[in-house]
């Protein structure tokens, strides 16, 4: 009665029709096992009724070999279809065990699973919602992130390098004036300041890369590249495709910031001799490769592939770390197609050929 007056009102407003309530995965599960119960039960009675076998009472010896083989195929026949009826939820426990929301993409399909169809589709959707918060709550937490890491930058270069720079001229100043027997001294003060200077530009341009804003990507990469063998030793080669696609500012950062924290892996933990950094495209994919001669053997992943692995699914890019034992570290991210405008004819000199330095 309470449906036919709701149809009625909505008929009535015009409204569209509530859409039925879905079935609850309890009262969907109760009902499958009972058909196949009913069904198990139903066959084993229909096979008794129409075969010769008969049950006297009481039961005699002859006839307990005949009830137990019958009940045994009842129970086998019972267990086997609650098995493979039941058999999406083991796939389904084996996915809640490796789920990691680092790396997006892991689903349950639903193939004719019936009932279950709804619960794994909750489960797929929840996945989709973690995921989607994850994301957010990422790139909230790397955007301040950088805001902070460029508020310090513009006040090393500001404030402390200003400072350095004033103190390095009055050095200089006071050498000139100052006796013989004290020059040497002042001198090899004036060249402390000098190197303490340096590493204040250094430490300014690896928490925020001018580069980057002012010449692009490109340039960026190649100066990270000079910076990464002049600090480690290690001799890197760059292959950058001069002709990359229009990349949005946010992509650039993350493709920049993972170059950097892979060097810097190679540098801490590989022993490595050389390191290959390309940026090249294909089939409209963007391919970010940093990989290494050196031990390998990365086992277990460390704050800082986290962390790649974070900034990788802010752009829905796909991070991939290959490291046997012995055999090197190839780290891969993989962006999808993230524009559609030709390519960018930069009017900077770009090298069309690897560089090794």
């Amino acid at each position: 009665m309470n449906e036919r007056t709701d149809r009625h009102d909505d008929r009535r407003t015009g409204r569209p029709p509530a859409a039925p309530r879905p079935r609850r995965p309890a009262r969907a599960l109760f009902w499958r096992l009972f058909v196949i119960n009913g069904l198990v039960f139903t066959a084993g009675t229909l096979v008794l009724a129409l075969s010769p076998a008969t049950v006297s009472s009481p039961v005699l010896l002859t006839e307990i070999p005949v009830l137990t083989v019958g009940l045994a195929l009842i129970i086998a026949a019972n267990a086997l279809l609650i098995r493979r009826s039941l058999a999406p939820l083991d796939a389904l426990t084996t996915l809640m065990r490796r789920v990691d929301l680092l790396q997006a993409g892991d689903r349950l399909t639903d193939s004719g699973n019936g009932d279950l169809a709804q619960l794994i589709g909750t489960f797929n959707e929840m996945l989709e919602r973690l995921e989607a918060e994850r994301s957010a709550s990422s790139a909230h937490a790397l955007a301040a992130q950088e805001g902070e890491r460029r508020r310090i930058a513009r006040e090393l270069h500001d404030e402390i390098g200003q400072s350095l720079t004033v103190a390095l001229l009055e050095l200089k100043r006071v050498v000139d004036r100052a006796p013989e027997d004290l020059r040497g001294e002042l001198c090899s003060a004036q060249e402390t300041v000098r190197a303490s200077l340096d590493e204040v530009r250094q430490v300014a341009r690896r928490l925020r890369p001018g580069v980057l804003d002012d010449l692009g990507l490109h340039s960026a990469l190649s100066a990270l590249g000079s910076d990464f063998s002049q600090a480690s030793g290690i001799r890197i080669t760059r292959d950058v495709d001069p002709r990359l696609p229009a990349l949005s500012e946010e992509v650039e950062l993350v493709l920049y910031r993972i170059a950097q924290e892979g060097l810097t892996n190679v540098a801490r933990h590989s022993r490595a001799r050389q390191v290959e950094l390309s940026l090249t495209e294909g089939d409209g994919r963007l391919i970010l490769r940093i990989a290494d001669d050196g031990c390998g053997g990365a086992q277990t992943e460390g704050a800082g592939i986290r962390g790649m692995r974070e900034r990788a699914l802010l752009i829905g890019a796909r991070l991939t770390v290959d490291s046997p034992p012995g055999g090197g570290t190839d780290v891969r991210l993989v962006v999808p197609p993230v524009s559609t405008s030709p390519p960018v004819s930069s009017s900077r000199p770009v090298p069309s050929s690897p560089h090794t330095w």
